[in-house]
């Protein structure tokens, strides 16, 4: 009865609905339609309880689409193929490839006219965020909203697709906001804290964080004084930069230059102080306790409408060369929210401007859709590395073998295609046509994990969000080294290491569930982990970098 009812409303809408001109057709965006069904929540109790109140506040993020795609493809083709390093400044980019400003003021006069307010256009204008309600998210969108309780839990969802006017369909990409149902998640694991790593012959311990580029073969680079790093974090970070101070003060650190971006509101959520910590205490010291500037690109929630618009805050900017994500949701939900095709649109810009995100996989093992197919998005975009997790032993302060964790998140993509570079590389084997994850692997486990303080105390704490972050701190290292001339590390890495072993340590004992450890890039672990001074090394003789 409720698909009947809606057929006939979508006709009269496209006829008559004051988003659309007289007479003007609808056109779809990426924003797909979320059926009240088991699979919104894994639940088989999801219960629609009807259309949400007209007045229910909506805020939405409006990705449009980037100009001459063609020639951006082919640019970042021959970034991601090591056939060119000429990436492009931000003025550049801009020039070339984001939406005129005629572009946005149509979507802006649209916005405008179905009542939203407080709209706000990113620098880039790749996105512009507006504060509405259910009835002008309807007007706007043709979109129903309808409100469901599974698991105990209230949220909303678009039941129909978001829609646009004809005139906007080539502008529009995908339309966020329109759904709580599937948000970002932090991926970190906490154990009880242990002594700090001792003088033991393979031993699973804590480290403190500045153990981690002796561990991994770090120390003889240089500190990454000369690289700016961005973090994508979410609410207050008061007491994370208070703690980053204490860290700083403990490990003899002079104190890094940090800036807070505000991608949307400010807010004073603080459950993510854990997560924020370990990754800024852990890049620093992976990074030898110096950068140029580390930014915090702050999201106001953690719904896809705001994190997206902390990854593009961090595109926009365009100054971190490395940028840390320590979250992640299921890919297919991030699909259906018109997500994926957002955020690659704004990771693929980064890869453009010579910008690399370092992204968790996540630490439900092969799970993370639970019963269904699929890995965690955003690790799952080919234009991001994305970072697994190992169980570390060590002997004191010196690297003695790494198995899988099995908590590390890993296997074929069931939304992303593979790239070239990866199935140039030979490596896939269940699915040869979609991207395998993940790239690489550090210290994920939390008995092997990093004593990070957290409101003035010590907590020992592991999961995917410490091994992104060593990539993030460790790879920023090498850029520094590099004078910042380096783009995606990805391609070389699959093209080089295969016949050059010693520039990491290959993970051949363990599995995260649904695959095993073998010889060579495997689901598990990827490569697994850098020897961080040898790639260094290798990278000055080698163009594919």
């Amino acid at each position: 009865m409720i698909a009947k009812q809606h057929a006939v409303a979508l006709i009269v809408a496209g006829l008559f609905t004051a988003g659309a001109q007289a007479g003007e057709a609808w056109v779809n965006t990426a924003t797909q339609a979320h059926p009240l069904v088991s699979t919104l929540t894994r639940s088989t109790t999801a219960q629609s309880t009807g259309e949400v109140a007209a007045g229910q506040s909506v805020h939405v993020a409006v990705t449009l689409k980037l100009r001459n795609k063609a020639q951006l493809d082919a640019l970042t083709s021959s970034l991601l193929a090591g056939t060119s390093h000429k990436t492009l400044s931000h003025n550049e980019f801009m020039a070339q490839f984001a939406p005129t400003q005629a572009q946005v003021q149509q979507v802006v006069a649209h916005l405008q006219k179905s009542g939203f307010r407080n709209i706000k256009v990113a620098a880039n204008r790749m996105l512009i965020t507006a504060d509405g309600s259910a009835a002008t998210a309807k007007t706007a969108f043709n979109a129903t909203l309808h409100r469901f309780n599974a698991n105990g839990r209230t949220a909303f969802a678009n039941v129909t697709a978001a829609q646009v006017p004809q005139s906007l369909g080539n502008i529009v990409l995908a339309v966020h906001g329109l759904q709580n149902v599937h948000t970002f998640h932090t991926t970190l694991q906490k154990a009880g804290v242990q002594a700090f790593a001792k003088a033991k012959t393979n031993s699973v311990v804590g480290h403190n964080p500045t153990d981690f580029p002796l561990i991994y073969n770090a120390s003889s680079l240089p500190p990454a004084s000369n690289t700016t790093v961005g973090i994508i974090a979410e609410g207050d970070l008061t007491q994370t930069l208070q703690d980053l101070q204490q860290f700083e003060d403990s490990a003899g650190y002079s104190y890094v230059q940090t800036n807070v971006v505000n991608a949307g509101d400010a807010s004073s959520d603080t459950d993510g102080v854990g997560e924020w910590n370990l990754d800024s205490q852990d890049i620093l010291a992976a990074a030898g306790g110096a950068l140029q500037q580390m930014n915090f690109y702050v999201a106001t929630s953690m719904t896809n409408a705001d994190i997206t618009a902390a990854f593009n805050s961090a595109v926009s900017d365009g100054s971190a060369k490395v940028i840390n994500v320590s979250l992640g949701e299921c890919e297919t939900g991030a699909q259906s929210d018109g997500m994926v095709a957002s955020d690659d649109q704004i990771f693929q810009t980064a890869v453009a401007q010579g910008q690399t995100f370092s992204v968790s996989t996540g630490d439900s093992g092969s799970a993370e859709c639970g019963n269904s197919a699929g890995q965690s998005y955003p690790a799952t975009s080919p234009y991001v590395i994305a970072v697994g997790g190992t169980t570390l032993s060590t002997s004191g302060t010196k690297y003695s073998s790494e198995s899988v964790w099995n908590g590390g998140g890993g296997g074929p993509s069931v939304v992303e295609a593979a790239p070239a570079w990866q199935t140039k590389a030979g490596v896939l084997t269940t699915s040869k046509t979609k991207r395998g994850v993940p790239d690489v692997s550090f210290d994920a486990d939390p008995n092997s994990g990093a004593l990070v303080v957290v409101n003035g105390s010590n907590e020992q704490i592991g999961g995917t969000s410490l091994a992104a972050p060593l990539f993030t701190g460790f790879w920023a290292r090498i850029q520094s080294a590099h004078g910042n001339s380096l783009v995606s590390p990805n391609p070389a890495i699959y093209q080089y290491f295969k016949a050059n072993t010693g520039l990491y340590h290959d993970v051949t004992t363990g599995n995260n569930g649904g695959y095993k450890a073998t010889k060579g890039w495997d689901y598990a672990t990827g490569w697994g982990s850098l020897n961080v001074s040898a790639l260094n090394t290798f990278i000055g003789s080698h163009s594919g970098f």
